[in-house]
């Protein structure tokens, strides 16, 4: 793997008091030198992760199901406990069961590769959460939005879907222009980049928090600054156990946005 980006830019000698300031981390934090270039195709470290992230969740519930039984063992039990967190906590919830059935293991797999991507951040060695780089929530985004789109249409026909999508209905009177102005740029734009930012936005925040407490504790270290590099410490431990809440809920709130999308699109017309 590249060495870690903010590590390239931080002088291990630089500390409080030796005359050289905080050396703050920014976008750099979040770029990579390439590990190898394949015809023309560079492949970095969050590529890298995410695939491993891939592996992992293919093989561990290849593990849990290959071969199911009728007394589960911790394996088993412990991925079925996840399927069905996802299917009736999110799926049966907000889609119902009979029609989110078939979506289940669409859902369980968002939910298990976005958890992932996030989980990277405190894992050693890796500590980068892939879904900080836009280009990985955005593409997940862009599946649930052609999904939705593609539903839309096939369950409403052309007039019955654009109706769905832009909130066509004629009991609003004289405010109907407005709303379907309103719900066109909503639903068409604004719902797949709120649906990517949200997760890049929340990774990006709290690994860059967690990199500024990092370094500071490091800076801090010399003289009477090791008082306040022990308080930047805690604040790197209680970050990084806020984090391990977030990363999960960020997977709930996005597969929850994608089933509640889907339920649109399968409900009635207007």
């Amino acid at each position: 793997m590249s060495a870690d980006p903010q590590m390239l830019a931080f002088d291990p000698n630089c500390h409080i008091f030796s005359g050289c300031g905080f050396p703050a981390p920014g976008l750099h934090t979040f770029l990579y030198e390439p590990i190898a270039t394949v015809a023309g195709f560079e492949f970095t470290k969050p590529m890298l992760l995410a695939l491993l992230g891939t592996v992992v969740i293919v093989g561990f519930f290849w593990a849990a199901f290959n071969k199911p039984k009728l007394v589960p063992g911790k394996i088993q039990m412990i991925g079925e406990a996840g399927y069905d967190f996802v299917r009736r906590g999110i799926v049966y919830e907000i889609i119902g069961k009979k029609d989110g059935e078939k979506y289940v293991p669409l859902m369980v797999s968002l939910f298990f590769f976005v958890w992932i991507l996030n989980v990277w951040s405190i894992i050693p060695l890796a500590q980068f959460p892939v879904s900080s780089l836009i280009a990985f929530p955005a593409a997940l985004a862009l599946i649930v939005y052609v999904l939705w789109v593609s539903l839309t249409f096939k369950k409403h026909g052309f007039v019955g879907g654009w109706k769905n999508i832009t909130g066509y209905d004629k009991s609003l009177g004289w405010i109907l222009p407005l709303v379907v102005v309103i719900e066109f740029f909503s639903n068409l734009l604004i719902r797949p980049f709120t649906h990517a930012v949200r997760l890049f936005a929340n990774m990006f925040a709290g690994h860059l928090l967690i990199v500024m407490f990092s370094l500071a504790t490091w800076y801090l270290m010399n003289g009477l600054g090791f008082v306040y590099a022990g308080a930047s410490f805690v604040m790197v431990i209680m970050l990084t156990v806020f984090e391990l809440f977030i990363q999960a809920v960020q997977a709930y709130v996005f597969v929850l946005l994608a089933s509640s999308y889907i339920q649109g699109a399968l409900a009635k017309s207007h």
